[in-house]
C-alpha cells in the first residue's frame, strides 16, 4: 500500500457533502473456542467462587502466566484494575495521608485508589505531547510526607520508567505502575509492569487483555503481595500457604471484596496466549497510518523515543487548533461526520474536580475529603498548563486493529486528510456558527 494518499477536496459531510464511510474495527474481544469451553467447563461444575490458589487451582494457574508475563514477579488476580492498584497500595503500606505524586491527566481510577487509602494525591504537570508525567517536576513535589509516585502509562503509551526509577530509588520512594491501558507495552527494553514496587492491570472487557471484569497486581516484593492480599481476598488468602507468620494475627475478613472470579482467571490465561500477536497488529496498523499521515498539518501523532513501543489502547493525537484556524471541537464534529468518531478521553484535569475541594463543598459524603482537609490540600486552580492544553487539544479513537484491516486505515487516513484540506471551508462553518459541541467522554 502506498506510504501516501491524496487529499480529498470533496466538499464535507459535515457542510452537506458525501462522507468518506464510517470506521469500523474487527470483532473485539475475541475468544477462543478453547476459551469458551474452558469457561463453560467451569460453571458446569459450579465453580464460580475463588477463595484462593489452593481452592481453585485455575487462580494459581492465571497467575503463573501472568507472573511469567512480567518477568517472574509475585502476582495476585483481582476483580478489577481499580482493585489492583488499591491492593499495590495497601500492599506498600500507602496510606494514612502519605503523600502519593501522579498525574491529573487520567482516567478517575488512577487516583481514587490512592484517595480510598486515605493518602493525598499530589498532581504534578505532564508531557504536552504524550499526556504522560513529566519526570522532570516531580522532584519540586517531594515533601517529607512523600511515599510514592504513581506513573500512568496511558493509551498505552510506556511513561519514562527508568528516569521515574532513578528519581524514586534517589529519594527513597515507592514506584506504582497504573498498566491498565498498557499490557506489553515497552520502553528503554523493559516491559511496563517489571519496574515498578508494585503494579496493577485492569482487564475488563474493553482493554488489551479483556476479560469481562478483572485485574491483577505484579509486585517484586513478597511481603507486598501478602500486605495487598490482606485488603481484598479472602482471609488474605492465608489457606494457600506461605503467609508470613506476623501476618497471620491480623488476617480477617475485614476487607474489600476484590477477589477474582474462577471463569475470569480461565480468560486471563487464553487471552494471554494470543496478546503479544494482538499488540504486533496494534503496532503494525499504527505505524501504517503514521505514515498515511506523514504529510499532514494539524491532527500528529506524538514521537516515541528509539525503544518506545505503545501497546496503542487508544490512539492519542494532538490537533493544532492555533495554526488551524478552528477548535479542537469543530475538527473533531467534520471527523465524525466523515465516520470517524474522536473525542477528549481526559474531560478535564482531575484536580478540578469538585469531590476533591472540601472547601465549602456541598455535594454528598465522601470518605476522602476529610483525609484532604487535615492534610491542608488545595486542588482549585493549579496551574498544570500541559494537561491543560491537551483538555483542549488532544483527540483520542479507539484502535482494537487486531485482525488485518489497511483498508481501514486508508479510510481512517482520508478521512483526517480529507478534513484538513477542507480548513477554510470550516473556519468560515465556525465563524458563521461557533465551535462544535465538546468532543468529550461522557
Amino acid at each position: 500500500m502506498s506510504s501516501t494518499i491524496a487529499p480529498a477536496a470533496s466538499k464535507l459531510a459535515l457542510l452537506g457533502g458525501t462522507a468518506v464511510g464510517k470506521i469500523t474495527y474487527p470483532k473485539f474481544p475475541v475468544f477462543t473456542d478453547r476459551a469458551i469451553e474452558r469457561t463453560a467447563e467451569m460453571l458446569r461444575a459450579g465453580k464460580t467462587f475463588a477463595v484462593g490458589r489452593k481452592h481453585v487451582p485455575e487462580i494459581g494457574e492465571a497467575e503463573e502466566v501472568i507472573s511469567k508475563y512480567h518477568g517472574g514477579r509475585h502476582v495476585m488476580a483481582t476483580s478489577s484494575g481499580h482493585s489492583a492498584l488499591q491492593s499495590a497500595l495497601a500492599g506498600l503500606e500507602i496510606c494514612c495521608g502519605d503523600e502519593v505524586i501522579t498525574t491529573p491527566y487520567t482516567w478517575g481510577a488512577s487516583i481514587s485508589c490512592i484517595l480510598h487509602q486515605n493518602a493525598i494525591p499530589v498532581f504534578v504537570d505532564v508531557k504536552r505531547d504524550t499526556g504522560l508525567i513529566d519526570p522532570e517536576l516531580i522532584e519540586a513535589a517531594i515533601t517529607p510526607r512523600t511515599k510514592a509516585i504513581l506513573a500512568v502509562h496511558l493509551f498505552g503509551q510506556p511513561a519514562n520508567l527508568q528516569r521515574l526509577r532513578a528519581i524514586a530509588d534517589k529519594n527513597k520512594l515507592m514506584l506504582i505502575e497504573d498498566g491498565s491501558q498498557a499490557h506489553g507495552a515497552e520502553v528503554g527494553g523493559v516491559r511496563v509492569g517489571t519496574v515498578g514496587d508494585a503494579a496493577g492491570f485492569s482487564c475488563m472487557g474493553g482493554k488489551l487483555l479483556a476479560t469481562t471484569e478483572s485485574g491483577y497486581m505484579v509486585t517484586p516484593h513478597q511481603d507486598a503481595y501478602w500486605k495487598g492480599a490482606m485488603i481484598g481476598q479472602h482471609m488474605g488468602r492465608a489457606t494457600d500457604g506461605g503467609m508470613p507468620a506476623e501476618l497471620k494475627a491480623y488476617s480477617d475478613s475485614l476487607v474489600y471484596t476484590y477477589r477474582v472470579e474462577p471463569f475470569n482467571a480461565v480468560l486471563l490465561v487464553e487471552q494471554f496466549a494470543k496478546l503479544d500477536a494482538e499488540l504486533e497488529s496494534r503496532r503494525r496498523h499504527a505505524d501504517l497510518l503514521r505514515s498515511l499521515l506523514s504529510e499532514g498539518k494539524y491532527l500528529k501523532l506524538p514521537n516515541y523515543a528509539p525503544g518506545t513501543k505503545p501497546s496503542y489502547h487508544l490512539l492519542s493525537f494532538t490537533f493544532d487548533s492555533e495554526a488551524a484556524g478552528i477548535s479542537r471541537d469543530t475538527f473533531a464534529a467534520a471527523l465524525k461526520a466523515e465516520g470517524l468518531n474522536m473525542i477528549g478521553y481526559v474531560p478535564s484535569v482531575i484536580s478540578d474536580w469538585p469531590r476533591l475541594h472540601w472547601q465549602g463543598y456541598k455535594g454528598p459524603r465522601v470518605s476522602w475529603l476529610s483525609s484532604l482537609e487535615a492534610a491542608g490540600v488545595d486542588y482549585r486552580n493549579l496551574s498544570l498548563p500541559n494537561a491543560r492544553w491537551r483538555v483542549d487539544h488532544a483527540l483520542e479513537t479507539g484502535f482494537d486493529m487486531v485482525a488485518p484491516n489497511e483498508p481501514m486505515i486508508a479510510r481512517m487516513a482520508e478521512i483526517i486528510l480529507k478534513v484538513e484540506a477542507n480548513i477554510e471551508e470550516l473556519r468560515e462553518h465556525e465563524r458563521l456558527n461557533g465551535p462544535a459541541a465538546p468532543a468529550v467522554r461522557g
